[in-house]
């Protein structure tokens, strides 16, 4: 009798030591967990260091940096909309600002004789190559046929991925707005996902730059009536005279 007392005893014991340790265990656990939770969201780099991004705005997208004061992205069906917005902004922004500054840079090198940005329009119209009215309708069936395509692939992802009229060149992409495939990726860049992600965050990137600067573009121009290359070299040859306020 004393022996079968000892035993239930000593495996008493034992079990409460196990479960001491386990839950110690445990609580080192949650507590490791919680610090990694803590740096992550603290390594991660916001538009206002210091500063809290929404719930909704975890990362996941490329170039989230949780700026979104007016809470334009709390409804999830639109922040995916207002997500291939931005893109497609983005896109044209990086072809215009290329564009602007090519083709004026170019002129004022001499080695082509080309119309201001913001003249470009007309002088085509002047040249009777063709008029506005031509170039306005065939933009609207063109972009029609391109943007109902874009939007058909929003509501249906990978339903368009078929080239109707080249059956060679389909994309090859898997998410709305990065088709890939020999028209959008002819180089195969962004092989590996690691890859994708960052030429994303890059792309993102360097489309916010050009959406603010087809903004300074057109702003200099109604003031100036020149262009961004000219204004450059205007205010370099006298910073302290030529500049926004002075001209």
């Amino acid at each position: 009798m004393a022996a079968l007392t000892r035993s239930v005893s000593i495996s008493a014991r034992t079990s409460s030591l196990v479960q001491g340790s386990k839950l110690r265990s445990n609580r080192v656990a949650v507590a490791k967990s919680t610090r990694n939770v803590s740096v992550s969201a603290a390594a991660r780099p916001l538009w206002l260091p210091g500063s809290k991004a929404p719930e909704y705005l975890d990362g996941s997208l490329p170039g989230d940096f949780g700026f979104d004061p007016l809470g334009l992205g709390s409804d999830p069906e639109m922040l995916k909309w207002f997500q291939q917005a931005e893109l497609m902004h983005c896109r044209w922004a990086m072809l215009g600002t290329a564009g602007v500054l090519f083709t004026e840079a170019a002129t004022v090198g001499g080695s082509a004789d080309l119309p201001m940005w913001t003249e470009a329009g007309a002088k085509i119209n002047e040249s009777g190559i063709t008029n506005g009215l031509t170039l306005f309708w065939m933009q609207m069936i063109l972009m029609n046929w391109a943007e109902v395509r874009r939007w058909q692939d929003m509501k249906n992802p990978g339903s368009v991925n078929q080239d109707p009229i080249f059956p060679q060149f389909a994309c090859t992409g898997t998410e709305v707005g990065y088709p890939g495939g020999r028209w959008f990726n002819p180089f195969s860049m962004a092989a590996t996902e690691e890859e994708m992600a960052m030429m994303k965050v890059r792309e993102i990137k360097n489309g916010r730059l050009a959406m603010l600067a087809m903004t300074g573009f057109a702003t200099q121009t109604f003031i100036t009536g020149e262009g961004p290359v000219a204004n450059w070299l205007a205010h370099v040859s006298d910073p302290a005279h030529n500049t926004f306020f002075t001209r």
